[in-house]
């Protein structure tokens, strides 16, 4: 491993790192070296490595500010924030919105997002490394039909990521956000096995048709995530604060 990208003696907090792509990315922050402090619902916290501190939390419930701060102050100095906790809704048009379920997304979503990059902030100012990224995807900058509220909520991720770098570049803290692509986790796998259920294409003929879609003819990967997150927690990437990094194998 790169000198560049030792992450030894550094301090990572992962939301949402039980699962998915935050569990790719903690684990391979864990293996350049960094603490991991995971933070994920209280029924899958249990999930964690031994070695990692979990601490359980619902980012949707009132109380979450509080106990974000509480985690926050129990931590000192914290090198590495990946505001991962999101959540995909089912796919609606724009006349078949609903209200309810807009206004959870949107908290899970873009609230928890700068709450978290907020409560956080002291402890990023006390390292002379820090690095918050926010996972936003490519829908923060693009669109497909059905899928209004979800682009809606990765927009405001890439605007609250812009404008957060701003606010804490004078304190030495970098903020990034990265915008993965189709990536075949179990949460995008049970939505294509739901779609095929109802009459829609064959899980494999999607998932080849996602692959076939890309410049390099395979979906990225949670290691690929993973592995740019990486790079922007470490100090190959000192120089770099305010900007989109695309993980999607190149989609046109």
């Amino acid at each position: 491993m790169s000198v560049m990208q030792d992450l030894a003696g550094r301090t990572a907090v992962v939301t949402g790192a039980t699962r998915g792509l935050g569990r790719a990315i903690a684990t391979r922050l864990a293996e350049a070296g960094a603490a991991i402090v995971a933070i994920d619902l209280p029924g899958l916290i249990g999930d964690v490595p031994p070695d990692w501190r979990g601490i359980g939390l619902d980012l949707l419930d009132e109380s979450a500010g509080p106990a974000l701060a509480a985690a926050a102050s129990s931590c000192d100095a914290v090198d590495i924030l990946v505001a991962n906790a999101g959540v995909v809704p089912p796919w609606r048009g724009v006349a078949e919105l609903d209200r309810a379920e807009w206004t959870q997304v949107m908290t899970i979503n873009t609230w928890a997002v700068a709450e978290t990059l907020g409560a956080f902030a002291p402890c990023l100012a006390l390292s002379p490394r820090a690095s918050a990224i926010l996972m936003a995807s490519i829908n923060g900058y693009r669109a497909h039909p059905k899928q209004v509220l979800y682009t809606a909520s990765k927009h405001a991720v890439i605007g609250i990521m812009r404008s957060a770098a701003l606010d804490l570049g004078t304190q030495g803290i970098r903020v990034n956000a990265l915008a993965p692509g189709p990536i075949a986790t179990d949460a995008l796998l049970s939505r294509i096995e739901a779609r095929s259920a109802s009459g829609d294409t064959a899980p494999d003929d999607a998932l080849r048709a996602l692959a076939e879609e890309t410049a390099l003819g395979r979906m990225a990967t949670a290691e690929d995530v993973a592995n740019v997150a990486h790079f922007l927690a470490s100090d190959a990437s000192a120089g770099m604060t305010g900007s989109v990094f695309p993980v999607e194998a190149g989609l046109p």
